[in-house]
């Protein structure tokens, strides 16, 4: 399919330039934020939920492309972003941590997802483990030990519901039903580091279909901490330090793949 549009995308390998990485923040408003630390990048299609920017990293195309929220998008995003060609996915998101030793402001590297969604399970049972490609994590770690960021290396917990899925009591009706009351205490007994809602997806359906996949989110909240509101700076802060660890990362695979005279695969 690589000489046609793709429909929710409105992109085709021309119009990327045969771009072999995409960097996927979930807010189409993130899209232009990263583009700045691009060369030369400009918007190239924007449909639906779907923003995307074309810009450059060491003279190689990478695109940067909005996936909206939760799975079922993700799952639309990637295929057809690798329908035209892209091979290489880093989820560059925000997340809500769970450990009381994560801060505010720090990043969480995921190299592992709990398979809390449903899209996930359209491309395998839940046996299936969801992991990130190792290559693509190792790039994410180097990349935040570069420019000293405080980071963490764990599993996430990808939920389908913001609210119900996550435990969070201060929706409308403060209703969450029985089967995921303690569920947040559970996750934390059990080492998980944060909630969000792609890398799941993302992780999943990439191992099933020969990509690479890897995830960097900022954290914007602690739930330890009663979840409070921080400021825009802070958030400014999580959303920054999480872009400059996935271009940077870019970076480092781009020029792995240059060494090694191999595509960004």
């Amino acid at each position: 399919m690589a000489d046609q549009i793709a429909h929710h995308l409105q992109l085709d390998s021309q119009k990327i330039h045969q771009a072999k990485i995409a960097l996927l923040p979930g807010d189409p408003f993130r899209v232009p934020l990263i583009a700045e630390h691009l060369r030369e990048a400009k918007e190239v299609a924007h449909q639906r939920e779907f923003r995307s920017y074309l810009g450059s990293i060491d003279s190689e195309p990478v695109l940067v492309t909005s996936t909206g929220c939760g799975g079922p998008s993700v799952s639309v995003c990637v295929e057809e972003l690798a329908q035209i060609g892209v091979r290489t996915f880093i989820r560059v998101g925000s997340t809500g941590a769970i450990q009381e030793h994560i801060n505010v402001t720090d990043l969480v590297i995921s190299n592992a997802a709990v398979r809390l969604d449903g899209a996930s399970k359209s491309f395998a049972p839940v046996e299936y483990p969801a992991v990130s490609d190792l290559s693509v994590t190792n790039a994410l770690v180097e990349s935040a030990e570069r420019q000293d960021f405080v980071f963490h290396v764990g599993i996430t917990a990808s939920t389908d519901t913001f609210y119900q899925g996550q435990e969070r009591y201060d929706s409308f009706s403060g209703f969450v039903p029985a089967h995921l009351r303690g569920s947040l205490k559970d996750w934390q007994k059990m080492n998980v580091l944060n909630y969000e809602m792609e890398a799941a997806t993302l992780f999943t359906m990439c191992a099933v279909l020969g990509l690479r996949a890897g995830a960097v989110c900022g954290v914007v909240a602690n739930r330890t901490s009663g979840e409070k509101v921080i400021s825009k700076d802070m958030f400014v802060i999580a959303e920054q330090n999480a872009i400059k660890t996935a271009v940077e990362a870019c970076k480092v695979l781009l020029k792995q793949s240059r060494r090694r005279k191999v595509e960004v695969v």
